[in-house]
């Protein structure tokens, strides 16, 4: 063989031997496998060998190609010897400074517990989850040991290849990325189903998914509602229509009625002014009461709707929630949805014969049905209702409640004094069924006559006093000495002199200053 050819050969030899280098991460292919240890083709000049034990049982295969780290080029063999282990281990530390670096979540499994949190495995690196970082408050054990989780790197140390979680942080970063996923595919107008999360007195809260939109008890129906509690109830699922999007702000809001057609879209067509109309009763106020004529349109019938006669002062007393009524259409406000009806207009109107029924100084009858401090309501025969002021109740006496001279339910007879079609009144007297005393009591007790009188009230104005048991006077402040004044009181017996009498308003005024009553 010449010089030349031997030269040849030698660098044919050289290139077919891999040049390896310590500590480097090669690739290898699996040609022999034993008990203890699996025999690799690295392409050097020997074959290289490896503990069985680090071999995943998915690995172990003949003509299987895997990574592996140089430990020694050559042992006391003449073997290179390799780690499949410590491949694996910087190949993993290699990924996890990669999701690190890019700000991602690691995927690692709990397997075990520590004191003062859990030991977590990703691909073979071990990581320390803090107690106050792992978000597994309330979980029990069994749900937590060998499972799988997502976590977000902390801090990470090179040397040692270990590094430091948080579950906490993973799962608002979940969070985050669900908003913004479900926020990409959200567009008002869009019908989505989610789950009643919360209930307040103003509304709803609807969980989308991740996201929390709010249902306003405004947009839950188109019939008035006092509380969501009478739709909804927290767990039910319910399909909503996206009324608005705010992400800066993180908002949604919600609409219920609006997946359905507006009942008052065209209720001018649907109920005309003085049509007769059948609905339930389903709210009852002071003011009036709430009639349904179909779903999400209701109307008022006010107070001053339900009858032509009888002063309705509470509504409860008449209907109860559920009645079914007939009324008639008086006005319709489409803008503020509004529809105002009557009771009354169903029937004749007993006030436009009222004046030729009751004319003025006709005696009628009728029943005591209600009193106000100034005066009481009279019920008469045509069901229409009057009322007799407390200054037509007696001549003479000073009548100070009107239950002191009447009784609710009692029969009395009355004299019509005026009549107010217009308005609705009837002024009635009972005092006027008796001839007027008073010209009588002029006769009786004329000017300066000198009366023993009984004090029968001292108020600031002056001293009423009791002339007989049917008539009483005033003595006027300024006609009584002050210190007499200041001695009195109701039953004392006192000289007083008449010093005006007047028949039309029927009054008696006295005097009993000292030089007055000598």
């Amino acid at each position: 063989m010449t010089q030349q050819n031997k030269e040849s050969l030698d660098e044919l030899y050289k290139e077919s031997i891999r040049i390896i280098k310590e500590n480097e991460i090669i690739k290898g292919k699996i040609v022999k496998i034993r008990q203890k240890e699996v025999f690799v083709d690295v392409g050097f000049k020997a074959e290289g060998i490896v503990p069985i034990s680090e071999f995943l049982p998915e690995e172990l295969k003949e003509g299987n190609v895997v990574e592996l780290m140089v430990d020694s080029i050559e042992d006391d063999s003449g073997m290179i010897v390799l780690s499949r282990q410590k491949a694996r281990r910087i190949k993993s530390w290699d990924k996890i400074l990669n999701i690190y670096q890019n700000s991602q979540l690691l995927a690692a499994t709990v397997t075990h517990k520590v004191k003062g949190g859990f030991m977590v495995n990703a691909e073979g690196i071990e990581g320390f989850l803090p107690l106050s970082q792992s978000g597994f408050k309330g979980i029990p054990e069994d749900r937590i040991i060998g499972k799988e989780f997502k976590f977000k790197i902390l801090k990470l140390n090179n040397l040692r290849h270990s590094i430091i979680v948080s579950r906490k942080e993973a799962i608002q970063r979940e969070k985050e990325e669900t908003k913004e996923k479900l926020f990409s595919n959200l567009e008002t107008g869009k019908i989505i189903t989610g789950r009643v999360k919360a209930i307040t007195d103003y509304g709803a809260f609807i969980d989308l998914g991740g996201i929390d939109g709010l249902l306003h008890i405004a947009d839950m129906s188109w019939s008035k509602i006092n509380h969501p509690s009478e739709l909804l109830a927290v767990g039910d699922n319910i399909e909503v229509m996206i009324l608005s999007i705010d992400k800066e702000q993180n908002k949604i809001s919600l609409g219920l009625k609006q997946r359905f057609p507006d009942p008052w879209k065209e209720i001018e067509n649907k109920y005309s002014v003085g049509s007769r109309v059948k609905g339930k009763i389903v709210n009852i106020l002071n003011y009036g009461i709430f009639v349904e004529l179909e779903k999400g349109v209701e109307g008022l019938v006010h107070v001053s709707e339900i009858s032509w006669t009888k002063r309705v002062d509470n509504p409860k007393e008449m209907f109860a929630i559920g009645d079914n009524i007939e009324a008639q259409v008086i006005s319709i406000d489409k803008e503020s949805r509004k529809i105002a009806l009557s009771i009354k207009q169903l029937e004749i109107n007993p006030w436009l014969e009222a004046e030729s029924r009751y004319p003025i100084g006709s005696k009628v009858k009728g029943i005591v049905r209600g009193f106000t401090f100034y005066g009481a309501f009279v019920e008469l025969e045509s069901n229409l209702e009057g009322m007799i002021h407390i200054s037509d109740m007696s001549w003479t006496k000073r009548v100070g409640s009107p239950q002191d001279v009447l009784k609710k339910g009692q029969k009395v007879e009355v004299v019509v004094l005026s009549v107010d079609t217009r308005n609705r009144r009837i002024s009635l007297g009972l005092k006027q069924t008796q001839p007027n005393p008073w010209p009588e009591i002029a006769k009786k007790y004329p000017l300066n006559t000198i009366l023993e009188t009984e004090v029968v009230n001292i108020t600031d104005f002056g001293v009423f006093v009791k002339l007989d048991e049917e008539i009483e006077g005033l003595i006027y402040l300024e006609e009584i000495d002050k210190e007499i004044l200041n001695k009195l009181k109701p039953a004392d017996k006192i000289k007083a002199k008449v010093i005006k009498i007047d028949i039309e308003e029927g009054k008696i005024g006295l005097s009993a200053k000292t030089e007055e009553v000598k």
